[in-house]
């Protein structure tokens, strides 16, 4: 049904002459009212008003001015946190995604045909899925300490969660002739999924991984606000001392970097496709 047939309601008649024709009974003043209803509530729970943020915004570009030109010399501080944020990123998306593919397996129903299996797994991928990653690396340093170690898990636990959400749901929709035909022979579900299913979800799975992992450089950046290692470590200590050619020097690394990665991924993921 296209968008229009869903917001419009059409009531047919015949006229004297033979001819159809039909009245449209229009639900767009219903939904505008709605939306401003939604859009007033949200002000008034929000708070938010305008006066204070055109007042304010001014500190905002000078705030930013004052981070230019960047202090270059800087950066043979910066280049060696960046390099753990990059790390951190690489481990935890690659055992996350790795992770992920066998409890896809579990959730998807065309491979694991048990109703509760696939449920309970689901289930879990939903509630990993839920938590944000800053509160996963604020959890990782109560148990595992300050550092680079809880940020990977944090990392891990994200992709872990994304990869087999978009994977379980990718593999409910490949083609299960050959598999069906391999069972059918007498061959165990493991050696059929390999042998039929996984060449099929091989180029979407990395390509999920690679997109997984250019969102975690980004999100790494700043898990160091909780202690979870990285540059966003030493970001959020030099704003909170007001070096801010120092902090336009640690956003302009983190710039460039994600760039790279993020055309070399783009790069790999039309290669895989």
């Amino acid at each position: 049904m296209k968008l229009y047939d869903k917001l419009f309601d059409a009531e047919k008649f015949t006229l004297t002459n033979g001819k159809t024709v039909s009245q449209k009974f229009t639900r767009m003043p219903l939904i505008i009212l709605m939306l401003l209803i939604g859009i007033t509530v949200s002000v008034w729970v929000t708070g938010f008003s305008l006066t204070m943020l055109f007042t304010n915004i001014t500190g905002f570009w000078q705030i930013l001015a004052s981070m230019f030109p960047p202090k270059l010399s800087y950066f043979f501080q910066v280049w060696r946190p960046l390099l753990m944020t990059i790390q951190m990123s690489f481990f935890g998306s690659f055992f996350g995604s790795l992770m992920a593919l066998p409890f896809a397996v579990l959730a998807a129903s065309n491979i694991t045909n048990n109703r509760v299996i696939n449920l309970v797994v689901r289930f879990i991928l939903t509630v990993v899925r839920t938590i944000p990653t800053l509160v996963s690396a604020l959890i990782a340093t109560y148990i595992f300490g300050l550092g680079t170690f809880a940020g990977t898990v944090a990392i891990f636990l994200f992709s872990f969660s994304f990869v087999g959400k978009q994977l379980f749901e990718y593999i409910e929709t490949v083609d299960m002739g050959a598999y069906e035909a391999l069972t059918a022979t007498g061959a165990d579900t493991p050696r059929a999924f390999v042998t039929t299913i996984f060449p099929q979800i091989l180029p979407t799975y990395l390509s999920t991984a690679l997109f997984a992992f250019e969102g975690n450089v980004r999100y790494a950046a700043i898990l160091g606000y909780v202690g979870a290692g990285g540059i966003g470590m030493i970001l959020n200590e030099k704003i909170g001392w007001r070096e801010f050619q120092s902090v336009g020097m640690i956003l302009l690394s983190i710039f460039v970097a994600v760039v790279i990665i993020e055309t070399v991924s783009q790069q790999l993921r039309k290669y895989l496709s």
